[in-house]
């Protein structure tokens, strides 16, 4: 019963610690440290919901702008469609490339040997 109010006090006073003052909300910073350190189990938990202004990766708040913003990103290269047109312009500029070779009878052009009397 000790060690999970410990934990928690430590990580609120680390996560204090390393926000900037313009993350802080409502008090100054210094005011959230003696806060969490001298209300050892409210404090931490009013900091961890009320004290930080909390970014998600995407940089925009809010849970529903984070789903939005993390169905634009693409997961694989096979999921993201410019990856797709590229692979088959690259299919298509090969198959312009082994054309001429084809209409020449298959003759390789690199081929040594004398033509046949």
């Amino acid at each position: 019963m000790f060690i999970v109010p410990l934990a928690l006090t430590i990580y609120a006073f680390i996560d204090c610690l390393n926000t900037s003052e313009e993350d802080t909300k409502h008090l100054p910073k210094i005011a959230w440290v003696f806060i969490i350190l001298l209300f050892w189990i409210v404090g931490p938990v009013v900091w961890l919901v009320a004290g930080k202004n909390r970014h998600n990766r995407a940089g925009t708040s809010g849970p529903s702008s984070w789903q939005r913003s993390r169905r634009q990103q693409w997961v694989a290269p096979d999921d993201n469609p410019d990856f797709l047109k590229s692979l088959k312009k690259d299919d298509e500029s090969a198959e312009a490339e082994e054309e001429p070779d084809r209409q020449d009878g298959g003759k390789n052009p690199d081929d040594k040997t004398p033509p046949a009397s």
